[in-house]
Order: C-alpha cells, then structure tokens, then sequence
C-alpha cells in the first residue's frame, strides 16, 4: 500500500513539478537560483506569473486531449486521450508560438483565431506520449563537473586498510 502511495505521488505532483520547472532556463541546485528576482514581493510576483504560465499550458494540454481523436490500436485503443498523454514540452512551445506569432490576439478575426486554435490542438493531439510504462531513467546534473566521468567500467574493490606509522627520521 505503501508503494502505491509513493508511485501515486510521485505520478501527481512530482512529474507536474518536473514538468513546471522545464519552462524555466537554468532551474537546478546545481545552476542557481530559479527565481531572479531580488525582493520577497518580486519573487511571489515571479512565482505566480510562472504558475500560472505553467497552468495555462495545462489548459492547452486539455483542451487538446478533448479534441484528440482516441488511439486505434494499442493499449489505450478506443479510449478517450488523457491529457497526461499530450507533451507538455510541445504544448508550451506551440503556445509560446502563438503569442510570438500574433496568432492568439485580439487583433484577429474570430473565425481565424478559431481555425488556428484548432489546428493547433489537433497537431498536438497527434504527438501523444506513452505514460505509466514504469521507466527509470538515470538522475543527470545540469552543471559539468569539473573531474572526468569514471564510466560504467568501474568497479570497486575492497581492501582492508594497511596503517604504517613511522617513527621520528633517524639524524
């Protein structure tokens, strides 16, 4: 019960947080801060402008899963798409598109702005990932390390410790 609770966990918050944190360049212990601003009222202001960028791509992620036409064939043929199922790497790119493109303003005609949404949450409703195929993938640092990697060669050896103690240098 135990194990099911952490995959449970990890499958609901620690993926989605994964997921947040790609939106941000150099996000990593090993990188420096995540946040860049300098006051505490600047950093809230910084960390919900990026929650609620990282929410609105979850909406896009939605709404394409609604739209997705269901797998033929597989594991998951005939049922409906879930919106895990769609890339949230492609999701914010195609909405990161749309506002450097102007196709998501305003300034458009309804009928356009429409046609383009569309077209968009059916490109990616096509580019599905697979879920819940129980991978492990190994931890990588963001940072290079200043000595050389030892390999999967390696191995180590175990040998018991020889303590010399030497005596004061003869004159």
């Amino acid at each position: 019960m135990l194990a099911a609770a952490y995959k449970w966990r990890w499958d609901g918050s620690e993926t989605a947080l994964r997921e947040d944190k790609s939106a941000i360049r150099g996000a990593g212990p090993s990188t420096g801060p995540i946040f860049r601003s300098g006051t505490p009222e600047m950093i809230r202001a910084e960390h919900a402008a990026w929650i609620t960028a990282c929410e609105l791509v979850r909406a896009v992620m939605r709404a394409a899963a609604r739209q997705a036409i269901p797998a033929r064939k597989g594991r998951r043929a005939g049922q409906p798409v879930h919106p895990r199922e769609i890339s949230f790497t492609a999701a914010r790119r195609a909405a990161i598109t749309a506002a450097r493109d102007g196709t998501a303003t305003a300034s458009l005609s309804a009928a356009a702005r429409r046609d383009r949404r569309d077209a968009v949450l059916h490109e990616l409703g096509r580019r599905r990932i697979t879920t819940g195929r129980d991978r492990h993938r190994d931890h990588k640092t963001k940072a290079g390390q200043a000595f050389p990697a030892a390999g999967r060669g390696i191995t180590t050896r175990k040998v018991p410790a020889r303590i010399t103690i030497c005596g004061p240098l003869a004159a």
